[in-house]
């Protein structure tokens, strides 16, 4: 008798491994520090070989190494010019912003002064620096005042709308809470509208950080005898682009400085999350 054919279970292929996606991984903290060093060096090397291969006019554009030595050779002058601009930067930034922040804590705490004087705030922020900075320096004269007021006057109005924003941007949840403890409108104000603030706050002073310089060397254009930006327009006129480029160099490195100065500050004092504020 024959042997039955015994049925073979074939067992299951093995399912195919998938490939697992190929995620790179983020920057280092150092790598990610490095970055703009490195894209700076490429873009002055290229400045560098540009201004050389085409032989470029050293009034009309000054190679990196020309720079270089001028901010050695004049470094007397550029300091000498730099400590009034940054003087005036520096009490020009505290000014303004604390200005806009008195206003915005009176806005929120008064609707109707809001409505009356907010567009009149953003009226006097449509009219150019240009155009305010004479005016200024006629009403308070050629000294280091009229550059305050100016550096004052550009930081006021980022400042106040944003901390206008961050004052009013507290969660209605938490509000109310608030209201069913009993807490009073000083308690409200300092323990949930000043954290709520913060990050509208810090985002416009890192913006003040800048443009106060700005103002600052703006009013030395309308009439400084001293300050960067007399020292600009000596340049110009004088036909010194290595000390032209070197002074601008020198203003916008001071402008990096206070940005990472505002900055710095921001991460010791905003701790939490925007969200966890409100």
């Amino acid at each position: 008798m024959a042997d039955k054919p015994t049925a073979v279970i074939a067992e299951p292929a093995a399912p195919l491994r998938e490939r697992a996606p190929i995620v790179s991984k983020p920057p280092t903290a150092r790598s990610q520090a490095l970055l703009p060093f490195i894209a700076a060096a490429v873009l002055l090397a290229a400045w560098q070989i540009l201004a050389q291969v085409f032989s470029l006019p050293i009034y009309i554009a000054p190679t990196p190494m020309q720079v270089a030595r001028t901010l050695v050779s004049e470094l007397p002058t550029l300091m000498r010019n730099f400590v009034p601009t940054a003087l005036e930067s520096l009490v020009g930034f505290v000014v303004g912003n604390t200005i806009a922040i008195v206003v915005a804590v009176v806005f929120v705490h008064s609707r109707r002064l809001e409505a009356a004087l907010y567009p009149i705030a953003v009226f006097v922020n449509t009219i150019p620096i240009l155009a305010k900075a004479p005016i200024l320096v006629l009403i308070f004269g050629l000294g280091m005042t009229s550059k305050v007021v100016i550096a004052a006057f550009i930081c006021f109005f980022p400042t106040l709308a944003n901390m206008v924003r961050g004052l009013t941007s507290v969660n209605p949840q938490s509000l109310e809470l608030m209201r069913v403890l009993s807490a009073s409108k000083a308690e409200v104000f300092w323990k949930l509208r000043v954290p709520s603030s913060l990050p509208f706050l810090f985002s416009a002073l890192k913006i003040a950080s800048t443009t106060s310089v700005l103002g600052a060397i703006v009013g030395e254009w309308i009439g400084a005898d001293l300050g960067l930006g007399a020292l600009i327009i000596e340049a110009t006129h004088n036909f010194r682009s290595p000390l032209l480029y070197a002074t601008v160099f020198v203003a916008s490195g001071w402008a990096v400085v206070f940005f990472a100065v505002v900055s710095f500050a921001e991460r010791r004092i905003v701790t939490w999350k925007q969200g966890e504020a409100s």
